[in-house]
C-alpha cells in the first residue's frame, strides 16, 4: 500500500515567559495545539498566549520546495553536530537556524517537535516520506537501535553526498546539449518569423522563380507566420503527454528505462551510474548491519531503473536460497566482471562492504570521466547542428542573389 504524503505541520505563534523571567515570543511547528503547549512547557516557557498561524495562500505558492540537496545538507550538518557531542534535539535547533530554505527549516523543526514529544528519530522522519525514503529511515533506525546513531548519521551523510554528486554529474551531461539545442530551435524560429519575410519582400521584386531550396524555406516561413501558435501548442501538448504518461503508466516508465540503457551516446553513462548507485547503496546498508537480503531489497529501488531493479530482486531471491552474492550477480549477466570479482574477493575476505565501496568509487570516477568525454564530444556535434540550421537559412536567403549575380555577369 502506498504511503500517503505527510501534510506540513501547522505553525503556532506564542508569547510567554522563560525560566529567567524574560518575555519571549516565537513560532513553533507542531502536530496540534496540545503538543505545542507540552513542548513549550518542557522548554521551561510559561505560556501567556498561543494561536495557530494562518497560512497565506500566496506565500504557500511562492514557498521554495525541499530538494534532495537540502536533505543532504541537513544530514551532514546534523552528523557533524552529533560528532561534536551536541544532543540530538539541540542539534535540530542549531541546524534549523542555519538553513536558508524556509520549507526545510519547517521540516527540521517539525522533526524536532516529534522527537521532543517522545517519538524516535526514525519515527519522526517517517512522518515526511516525501523527503526521507525508506532506506534513509531504516539506516537511522538501525543506528538508534544499536546505540551508534552518530556513526550511522555520518554514513548516511556520506551516502547522500555521493548520491547527490552522482546525480549532478548526470544532469551536467544532459543539460548542456539540451540547452544548446533549445536555443538553436528558438533562433531558427526567430529567423523564420522575422528575417526570412524581409528577404521574401526583396525576392518578390525580382520577378523570377526562386531556387527550390529558397522556396522551401520561404514556404516554411509562411507556415510559421500563419500557424506559430499551433506549433507552440503541439510542442506543449507533446511535452505534457510525455510527462503525464511517465507519471501514470508503469509500462511507459519501464520502456524509458530500457531505452536509456540502449541509447547510443548516453547509454554507457546511465549503465555506469546504475552500477555506482547499486554498489554505494549496498555498501552503506550492509556496513550499517542491515542483513544482506534486506539490504538488497532497499538497493533494488535505489537503482532507479526497472531492468536493474528486477535483476537485484532476482539476486535477492538467489541469496535467500543460500547462493553467494557474487554468483547470483554473475547469473543475471547485468553486472561488469570487475564488480563481480570485487564482490567475490569481499565475500571471501569478510570485507564485502569495503569492496563494494571501492566498486562504487571506481564507477563514480568512471561517470565523471564519461561526462567530461561526452561534453568534449558533444561540443563539435552541437556546433555542426547549429551550422546546418543557421547556415542553411543564410545560404537559402542569399542563393537567389548569387544566381542574379551570375546572370548579370
Amino acid at each position: 500500500m502506498a504511503v500517503k504524503k505527510a501534510q506540513m505541520m501547522p505553525t503556532f505563534s506564542y508569547e510567554g515567559i522563560d525560566r529567567k523571567g524574560a518575555k519571549i515570543k516565537g513560532e513553533l511547528p507542531a502536530r496540534n495545539m496540545a503538543l505545542a503547549k507540552v513542548t513549550l512547557r518542557k522548554q521551561g516557557i510559561t505560556i501567556k498566549n498561543i494561536r495557530e498561524k494562518r497560512k497565506n495562500i500566496l506565500e504557500g505558492l511562492m514557498k521554495k520546495k525541499v530538494s534532495t540537496l537540502d536533505i543532504t545538507i541537513f544530514t551532514r550538518q546534523l552528523a557533524t553536530m552529533m560528532k561534536a557531542g551536541v544532543p540530538l534535539v539541540q542539534g535540530f535547533e542549531i541546524v534549523a537556524e542555519g538553513l536558508e530554505n524556509p520549507s526545510m527549516r519547517e521540516v527540521v523543526l517539525g522533526i524536532k517537535g516529534e522527537v521532543e514529544g517522545g517519538n524516535t528519530f526514525a519515527g519522526a522522519l517517517r512522518k515526511y516520506p516525501q523527503y526521507f525514503d525508506k532506506l534513509f529511515c531504516s539506516l537511522v533506525e538501525s543506528g538508534e537501535q544499536s546505540g551508534a546513531l552518530e556513526t550511522m548519521l555520518d554514513r548516511v551523510a556520506i551516502y547522500k553526498e555521493k548520491s547527490e554528486l552522482l546525480k549532478q554529474k548526470i544532469k551536467k551531461a544532459m543539460k548542456y546539449p539540451i540547452a544548446v539545442i533549445v536555443v538553436a530551435i528558438i533562433v531558427t524560429i526567430i529567423l523564420m518569423v522575422k528575417v526570412v519575410p524581409v528577404f521574401q519582400g526583396l525576392f518578390s521584386s525580382f520577378g523570377a522563380d526562386l531556387p527550390a531550396f529558397t522556396q522551401m524555406v520561404v514556404n516554411m516561413s509562411n507556415w510559421f507566420q500563419s500557424y506559430w501558435f499551433i506549433f507552440i501548442i503541439a510542442v506543449a501538448a507533446v511535452i505534457a503527454c510525455f510527462l503525464e504518461a511517465k507519471k501514470r503508466s508503469k509500462k511507459f516508465r519501464d520502456f524509458l528505462d530500457k531505452a536509456a540503457l540502449k541509447a547510443p551516446i548516453f547509454g554507457d553513462l546511465v549503465y555506469k551510474a546504475i552500477i555506482a548507485r547499486y554498489s554505494r547503496t549496498l555498501a552503506t546498508t550492509f556496513a550499517a548491519g542491515v542483513p544482506l537480503i534486506d539490504a538488497l531489497e532497499s538497493t533494488a529501488g535505489a537503482t532507479n531503473n526497472v531492468v536493474y531493479e528486477t535483476a537485484v530482486m532476482k539476486i535477492r531471491e538467489d541469496v535467500a536460497t543460500g547462493q553467494q552474492l557474487q554468483f547470483a550477480m554473475r547469473v543475471t549477466d547485468k553486472f561488469p566482471s570487475m564488480a563481480v570479482q570485487m564482490v567475490a574477493i569481499g565475500e571471501e575476505s569478510g570485507a564485502l562492504d569495503a569492496m563494494l565501496d571501492k566498486v562504487a568509487t571506481h564507477y563514480e570516477n568512471e561517470v565523471d570521466n564519461a561526462v567530461d568525454g561526452l561534453t568534449s564530444m558533444m561540443e563539435p556535434l552541437i556546433m555542426a547542428i547549429l551550422g546546418v540550421l543557421v547556415g542553411g537559412l543564410v545560404i537559402a536567403m542569399y542563393l537567389p542573389i548569387f544566381q542574379m549575380g551570375s546572370v548579370v555577369g
